[in-house]
């Protein structure tokens, strides 16, 4: 016989799979936006994105050898 636990989850598992499901759309919709603007060109607005393509000539070092 099977446990009746199996055939009704409780609410903190139901819980648990709303909230997954939940990150999971919140996710897929993040990298659809990220996917979009690399493909129109414009900058990534995260902040953790890469500073250095950011610097102007005067920023980077030159080589004085």
């Amino acid at each position: 016989m099977t446990s009746p636990s199996s055939k009704n989850p409780n609410s903190e598992q139901i819980s648990r799979e709303k909230r997954r499901s939940e990150q999971l759309r919140a996710n897929l919709a993040r990298r659809k936006q990220q996917l979009r603007s690399r493909r129109s060109g414009a900058a990534d607005d995260r902040d953790e994105g890469i500073t250095a393509a950011e610097q102007t000539s005067s920023d980077t070092p030159t080589s004085d050898s």
